[in-house]
């Protein structure tokens, strides 16, 4: 799987002939090198995905943040977007906010839990599913002109995310409640 087939089966889904390629010199290869990136990289950071889920420590940088916090770190070159942070042995428990390309906070080392930018051969049939419906959907206005059609793909693609979602949050285990007032009163 890589990203021409992905567009090829969106456009195939469209009623549009599939691209060998993103420089074939067709409307249909225009537009889907250029929507595809976006659309993908927009559902990958839209939810937690199990396979696209990575832990990294940060290198801290030579130049702390100009307020709030004490530190700042790199982002991995992959990064999409931020689950937890944690020091040592955990990826949770640490206050952080990601401004300017950097994680800031006031630990001094940091285990960043986060979504990133997997290559496309690492994709579950679920998420292929939820791609391929929500490029038709974004492809569909560009390449056939028809609103009526795009809206409804647009329905399709959300049904076959929220399937994804379903599928993909039976590959953990429930998370535990912590540190919870009410249940410490109880015991």
């Amino acid at each position: 799987m890589n990203n021409i087939t992905l567009c090829s089966r969106a456009l195939v889904r469209i009623g549009a002939l599939p691209i060998t390629s993103f420089s074939d010199g067709t409307a249909e290869a225009e537009i889907s090198e250029t929507l595809y990136e976006s659309v993908k990289d927009a559902l990958l950071s839209s939810y937690g995905w199990s396979f696209a889920t990575m832990q990294a420590q940060l290198t801290q940088l030579v130049s702390p943040p100009i307020a709030d916090y004490a530190y700042a770190f790199g982002l991995p070159n992959d990064f999409l977007r931020a689950l937890s942070a944690g020091s040592n042995t955990k990826s949770r428990g640490v206050n952080f906010r990601i401004s300017s390309g950097a994680l800031h906070t006031n630990a001094s080392a940091v285990t960043l839990n986060y979504i990133a930018n997997v290559d496309e051969s690492g994709f579950p049939p679920y998420f292929t599913q939820a791609l391929v419906s929500r490029l038709a959907a974004e492809f569909c206005i560009p390449v056939t002109e028809n609103t009526s059609r795009a809206e409804a793909l647009f329905r399709l693609a959300e049904k076959e995310y929220e399937q994804a979602r379903q599928i993909d949050a039976q590959q953990d285990s429930p998370s535990r409640i912590e540190n919870f007032p009410l249940t410490d009163i109880r015991r």
